[in-house]
């Protein structure tokens, strides 16, 4: 497994890191891990290298920390690194934090934390941080050394990133980047923000919860014929590799399939970083996915954090893009009926709870009411 060396530690990162936001579920609820198939996956990883665990206190219903304290009691503490965030969206006032906090080091089943994050900051919740002191908190629990080193993740513009970034002192940060998302959320500015402050980068959404791994036949076909006996996953998961300063890589990984892929791309033996002639070849296929009428979902589901009924939004997203890849009307029906009842782009109320918690800025409310358009015409 490539490494990289992070400030003090005595062990270098994986370059490869795995995010605990997309386990394998039971029944699809998102909540109900597979606790068997999630140890399997956690198992292997440990034991091929791979040592950034990355969770957050909603993941998988807030299930995600509490498996993760079960699943680690049988590895040592001093083999991996563990990475959760502060809900800023939970924090109301400054003495919610630590209780907050202490909730996590309890599920989790530690007394410290690695990597500690203010969690999706954008300008809404860095002003929460300001007025709620939320960065004194943090590097409070870093001189304590109940947490060793702080940092942010962060949904907004360059310019919110800027003001961020230059107002305090951070040991890392983490970015949405991708090959698609480096022009279409100016993930390239963002980065060079953190270049500039000399911030080191942990990656999120490198194949962009799962797109890129789909990314449409003229794509498809680019990326084939250069590299026929790669995965299209491999040319994001290269991608974001190859950038300076970048400590890991997550991926939400759900299958042993997707675990041994990364891990071989990520591998000393088998990484290349992406030559000059496969970045055009990149911007091309990036071309290529943004004339696809896609919603772009990455299914990281903050949307459901105050959704009344649920609707699923993910669920109804993930399988209106495979129509809008493969055309498969029949295929698309049967996905969307697999949804429970109730669950379904017909039940949104359009109340806009969820807008607020996209990262992606998606008009959820109005792309529904569009798939349920869609649903009804296939149904009439």
């Amino acid at each position: 497994m490539l490494t990289t060396s992070f400030k003090d530690l005595k062990t270098p990162v994986s370059k490869l890191g795995l995010g605990c936001m997309r386990l394998p579920t039971i029944g699809g609820e998102d909540s109900a891990i597979d606790y068997e198939k999630a140890q399997e996956i956690l198992d292997y990883c440990l034991a091929q290298g791979v040592n950034y665990l990355d969770t957050a206190h909603g993941y998988h219903g807030s299930q995600s920390q509490v498996f993760l304290g079960q699943a680690l009691k049988k590895h040592p503490r001093s083999s991996y690194y563990l990475a959760t965030k502060m809900p800023m969206w939970n924090v109301d006032e400054a003495e919610d934090m630590p209780k907050i906090f202490d909730l996590q080091l309890e599920r989790l089943a530690t007394d410290y934390i690695d990597f500690y994050l203010l969690h999706a900051l954008d300008a809404e919740k860095y002003e929460k941080v300001l007025k709620t002191g939320a960065y004194d908190f943090i590097s409070k629990l870093k001189q304590e050394g109940k947490v060793k080193y702080i940092g942010f993740s962060f949904h907004d513009t360059p310019e919110v990133l800027e003001k961020i970034a230059s107002g305090h002192q951070w040991d890392f940060a983490q970015l949405q980047i991708n090959y698609v998302d480096w022009k279409n959320q100016r993930a390239r500015e963002q980065y060079e923000i953190l270049q500039k402050y000399d911030i080191p980068v942990i990656i999120m959404e490198p194949v962009r919860g799962g797109a890129l791994a789909k990314p449409g036949p003229v794509a498809e076909k680019l990326l084939k014929n250069a590299r026929p006996e790669k995965s299209i996953a491999s040319w994001a998961i290269r991608y974001a590799a190859s950038l300076p300063g970048v400590v890991t890589v997550l991926s939400g990984m759900s299958d042993m399939d997707q675990v041994r892929d990364n891990i071989e791309t990520l591998s000393k033996e088998n990484f290349q970083a992406v030559s000059p002639e496969e970045y055009v070849l990149l911007e091309e296929a990036a071309l290529a996915f943004n004339h696809k009428d896609l919603i772009p979902c990455t299914a990281c589901r903050y949307c459901m954090e105050d959704c009344p009924i649920p609707v699923d939004i993910p669920e109804v997203f993930l399988a209106y893009n495979d129509y809008v890849n493969l055309g498969d009307e029949k295929a698309f029906l049967a996905s969307y009926e697999n949804i429970k009842e109730n669950n379904r782009a017909k039940d949104c109320i359009a109340c806009e709870n969820c807008k607020p918690y996209c990262p992606q800025s998606i008009d959820i409310p109005a792309k529904l009411e569009s798939v349920a358009r869609l649903v009804e015409s296939f149904t009439k």
